[in-house]
């Protein structure tokens, strides 16, 4: 099974996030705290994170520059409500696979990528 991780600073969304990936048949560790979610990174089994851009202690942008500092390459897909033009190209620059707004249909759109 594919090891997912999930953080946003949102419970509600994590809730939503873990509903949704648990009915296409993934298991994600979900964590508001970016920290966390690096720790469990550098244990070397996630292959997916998914990541907002508001965290409980640092920005999503910190998060992805964080990780690409960690030996092995993990896709990151950012599902946000900012929606920004430059912001998607500096997320892409950063290493960012995909970018998803929550104010559209994020769960079609997540679920074809995770497939």
């Amino acid at each position: 099974m594919s090891s997912i991780i999930h953080v946003d600073n949102s419970e509600f969304f994590r809730k939503q996030m873990k509903t949704f990936l648990s009915e296409i048949g993934l298991d994600p560790q979900s964590f508001a705290c970016g920290e966390d979610a690096i720790n469990a990174v550098k244990t070397g089994k996630a292959t997916t994170i998914i990541t907002g851009l508001e965290l409980s202690d640092m920005t999503g942008e910190e998060f992805i520059k964080r990780l690409a500092v960690i030996p092995g390459s993990v896709p990151v897909i950012v599902v946000t409500s900012n929606n920004k033009e430059v912001r998607e190209k500096r997320l892409v620059a950063l290493g960012a696979m995909a970018i998803i707004g929550k104010s559209g249909d994020w769960k079609g759109e997540l679920g074809k990528i995770l497939k």
